[in-house]
């Protein structure tokens, strides 16, 4: 081990032929910005600033606008549905597709199809078509649309990055995106009676353009495999699923995300929480506060990501994280007091954002480049249907047993769960 070069706080120390940075002092606490060093990765997350609050409009606007035209919640829930079936289908697909074309000129391609999507919204609102059967069409070519878009991004970090900032690479995009699901929905609530529904949706569609620009200017991202197919049907979609069954560190990550959103997500519970445990304190505030805790957690561990992007033990990392994110669950649970409550909800938060980045990072280092679109169809899948299964268990258990048992419940579930699977299958906590 040699010394490279070194500064006031950091120091370049050569493993074998590879550089490797430690820093010291106050930087090695804060976000490691390493990735923006690379000018396509600067382009990407600089579009993900901006899309991020964008999305966010147009999520809140979306039911918002059902709402109105219809009065009733459960339509809000049919169109939640109408848009899970095409991103799971069309993630899948799409992760396909993602390793048999150029990447750059898919991102093109979706990106500017969600664009044109953003403007069909824009233009129902503004010409009053009140037709809840058109926002659920349009949902649908949306959700299709990010569904392609999702795995393809994701798995161009990758091509982008050396493999020793993958960590701090999605440490960056994912504060990106948990600052935008705080932000975006606040700025929805102040605009939406100053300025209309309609302008939400055209700032998302101008968003929007910004990201097909910085795409545009990313370099070619063709397949590396000079065997690589060049179809992308359904049985390159099951040729996916056979290898992540033949690799069992990536298929236990999937798993330990299953494991930690499906037991332990309890936002279904938050409004009955709120209305009853927490009512003192006002259900409106109560309601907003719980919804924001978890983001707010994982912006702050996004913050201070530089305390653990360097770790090399990513399955360790993952199985720390999502046994923290268990056991601050089940704190909140018992909490009767609602700071205390928010307090443990964010600390989940930063669980659950130490995870993200692990898993992340264990996706794009473990599987092979012509593999990864479809590792990330499969993980766009986990991610969107984890949470909504968790809603039905924790709606369902928590009617029956009680919101706070149900959460706490949950809590010691993901606890145990994740302890047994890094007993059972120790190469996961030992990945490096």
């Amino acid at each position: 081990m040699d010394t490279v070069s070194n500064t006031t706080d950091d120091i370049a120390i050569k493993e074998g032929n590879s550089p490797v940075v430690r820093r010291f002092g106050w930087r090695r606490w804060v976000a490691d910005t390493r990735p923006l060093q690379h000018l396509p990765f600067r382009r990407l997350w600089s579009s993900t600033i901006v899309t991020a609050l964008g999305s966010q409009l147009t999520a809140v606007a979306v039911p918002k606008q059902i709402y109105d035209i219809t009065g009733s919640s459960a339509w809000v829930g049919y169109a939640s549905l109408a848009g899970l079936v095409p991103l799971v289908v069309f993630a899948l697909w799409g992760g396909a597709i993602a390793d048999s074309v150029d990447r750059r000129k898919l991102l093109l391609v979706t990106n500017t199809g969600i664009a044109i999507t953003s403007m069909f919204f824009w233009a129902q609102a503004f010409f009053g078509a009140h037709s809840v059967v058109l926002l659920m069409i349009l949902l649908a070519m949306q959700q299709a649309f990010y569904g392609i878009n999702q795995p393809t991004r994701n798995a161009s970090v990758a091509r982008l990055v050396p493999a020793r900032e993958l960590p701090a690479a999605n440490a960056l995009e994912v504060t990106v995106m948990q600052t935008g699901a705080i932000v975006g929905p606040l700025l929805a609530g102040v605009f939406i009676p100053v300025i209309g529904l309609p302008e939400l949706y055209l700032i998302d569609s101008a968003a929007l353009c910004v990201a097909v620009w910085a795409v545009w200017r990313l370099p070619a991202l063709p397949p590396l495999a000079q065997s690589a197919t060049r179809r992308a049907g359904w049985r390159e979609v099951a040729a996916g699923f056979r290898y992540l069954t033949a690799q069992r560190v990536l298929l236990l990550s999937f798993l330990a995300d299953i494991i930690a959103m499906v037991f332990g997500m309890p936002r279904a519970l938050f409004p009955q929480l709120a209305a009853t445990t927490y009512a003192s304190w006002g259900t409106g505030f109560a309601l907003g506060l719980l919804y924001a805790a978890i983001p707010i957690g994982a912006v702050a561990g996004g913050l201070m990501s530089g305390t653990f992007s360097r770790a090399r033990r990513h399955g360790l990392m993952v199985a720390v994280a999502v046994i923290g994110w268990g056991l601050a669950i089940a704190g909140f649970g018992l909490s009767v007091g609602l700071w205390w409550a928010a307090a443990f909800l964010a600390v989940a938060g930063l669980a659950d954002m130490v995870s993200m980045v692990f898993r992340g990072a264990i996706l794009q280092s473990a599987a092979t480049d012509d593999m990864r679109g479809r590792m990330q169809g499969v993980f766009t899948v986990v991610v969107a249907g984890g949470p909504r299964l968790a809603d039905l268990l924790h709606g369902t258990i928590g009617s029956v047993l009680g919101p706070r048992t149900a959460v706490t419940a949950g809590g010691l579930l993901v606890v145990t769960a994740m302890l047994a699977l890094t007993a059972v299958v120790p190469e996961f906590r030992r990945y490096r």
